[in-house]
């Protein structure tokens, strides 16, 4: 099983970039290019509740689990 991250999607879709989302957040553009790329393997919530803040999301729009065995 796995999560997958759509934060690349979702700010797509809100047409903002990193640098903006960065600024609204108050994360570094280093962390959230990871968060965007999928290179991590944590989040605090603090942060994913800033990003949904500044999206105007849900968590659920950023994160998506895909079941990886086959039953």
């Amino acid at each position: 099983m796995s999560i997958i991250l759509r934060l690349d999607r979702v700010m797509a879709d809100r047409k903002i970039s990193l640098n903006e989302l960065s600024e609204r957040v108050g994360v570094s553009n280093v962390n959230l290019s990871k968060l965007k790329t999928g290179k991590v393997s944590a989040i605090r919530f603090s942060t994913l509740n800033a990003i949904c803040k500044a999206l105007k999301c849900q968590p659920g729009d950023i994160l998506e689990f895909i079941d990886d065995e086959q039953e």
